[in-house]
């Protein structure tokens, strides 16, 4: 005969395992997430209980895998493939997501020079005929800059000459 003690236990070892099993075929039945801590959660048990009765365990591990919902063609998908189908719009979604503000960067750049033009505060027309000009005074700038280098070289032979000639005009006086 059993003492009162483990009676009460093996009642409550029972309650727990006709509310995880009743949680289970809920959760199942809505189609919720099938995981050993979100069972333990809503039938109020610890996570330890499924691995003190195993066949509750494998009961929740053969549902993870289970077919979740059939389809009319007569394929079944599985919750694991709809898990896979989600992350990959989540990835989908995040580079469509980034492509989007690039296109509104690049949209708002644009306007922007737009609106900037026709405000008359931007750039001139004529462009072309700066460019024109800058290239002139560029080109220009080198020719003087030749002359320069030119009469310098100049200048300095005639200083040369001039010293020479001031030297041998004092030896001759000398």
């Amino acid at each position: 005969m059993d003492s009162p003690m483990i009676t009460g236990r093996r009642a409550d070892s029972a309650r727990r395992r006709e509310r995880v099993a009743k949680v289970l075929k809920e959760a199942i039945r809505l189609g919720e997430p099938l995981n050993v801590s979100a069972i333990a959660r809503r039938a109020g048990v610890d996570r330890t209980f499924f691995y003190r009765h195993r066949d509750l365990l494998a009961q929740i591990h053969a549902a993870e895998a289970a077919p979740a919902v059939g389809l009319e063609s007569g394929t079944q998908v599985t919750r694991a493939s709809l898990q896979a189908d989600l992350a990959n719009a989540q990835d989908r979604n995040v580079r469509l997501t980034a492509r989007v503000r690039q296109l509104e960067d690049r949209l708002s750049e644009l306007l922007g020079d737009q609106a900037w033009k026709e405000s008359g505060l931007g750039v001139t027309a004529d462009i072309e005929e700066l460019q024109r000009r800058i290239t002139h005074l560029e080109q220009a700038n080198v020719d003087l800059t030749g002359q320069l280098e030119d009469r310098l070289a100049e200048l300095e032979a005639a200083r040369g000459a001039n010293r020479e000639l001031t030297r041998a005009l004092n030896q001759a006086r000398s």
